[in-house]
């Protein structure tokens, strides 16, 4: 069964001045997909991601949050299409002065109209659903990295997003912790109903969540290998990609 197209990218070419990054990307993200961007270290993966969220505008190509072709529409309405989404980066990026629920509460205070009391209990039960229930008060540095990951990813879905975009977010993680957080987005991808877009070279979490995906090559500067990451393993004719997807053991 195919499912509604949510974004499309279309002969995108990101540039830095005339260094040209990457090339004519062309994909889909479909809705339930957990979408995974990955390649080796400065291949242009995070640059891909900001593209996509609004921060750097592409060189040539576009990026279509469904009908709408993101970079071509005010500021205002891209504003508007960013509402529904929700962004965890690497570091978590946390307030360090705002205890978890004041870190969460921020994006319902600055774009809804709610009371402080529904706040609070959306807080609340953002924080149960990544498993920190009780966690209101704490500080981001009376918690550990897991733990901080899991409040970022609460705070990314305060506004109940349409779309997930991840950076890393196993970066810095122990294995377990890594493993828990993969459940995690796979849970609220389920629960949320919402469609995950996440940069990683974490081989576990590739294979463990991602249902579609693309390789960005350095050295061609374009995409070489796009599908689900076990088909792209199965049916790869690049050694650069089949030596990336088995680095360390075999995962198939």
């Amino acid at each position: 069964m195919t499912t509604a197209a949510l974004i499309t990218v279309t002969n995108l070419t990101m540039a830095y001045g005339s260094f040209v990054l990457q090339r004519e990307l062309n994909f889909t993200v479909h809705q339930g997909d957990i979408f995974v961007i990955m390649g080796d270290s400065g291949c242009g993966k995070s640059t891909l991601l900001r593209h996509m969220i609004g921060l750097k505008a592409p060189t040539a190509g576009s990026v279509h949050f469904h009908d709408t072709d993101f970079w071509a529409v005010s500021d205002q309405e891209r504003n508007q299409i960013m509402r529904r989404c929700g962004i965890l980066y690497q570091s978590g990026a946390l307030f360090s002065s705002m205890t978890l629920a004041e870190n969460i509460a921020l994006p319902l205070s600055q774009h809804t109209t709610l009371a402080t009391a529904e706040i609070n209990d959306i807080v609340s039960m953002k924080l149960a659903l990544v498993g920190l229930a009780g966690f209101d008060h704490f500080y981001p540095s009376e918690i550990s990295g897991g733990m901080k990951k899991r409040a970022g990813l609460a705070r990314a879905i305060a506004l109940d997003p349409e779309i997930l975009f991840f950076d890393e977010p196993s970066a810095g993680l122990d294995p377990i912790s890594s493993r828990l957080l993969d459940e995690l987005i796979l849970e609220l991808r389920d629960s949320l109903g919402a469609t995950v877009v996440v940069v990683t070279h974490e081989l576990a979490s590739i294979f463990a969540i991602g249902s579609n995906s693309i390789f960005l090559d350095a050295d061609s500067r374009t995409m070489i290998a796009h599908g689900p990451p076990q088909t792209m393993l199965a049916t790869t004719s690049s050694a650069k990609v089949k030596q990336f997807l088995t680095r360390g053991g075999s995962f198939h």
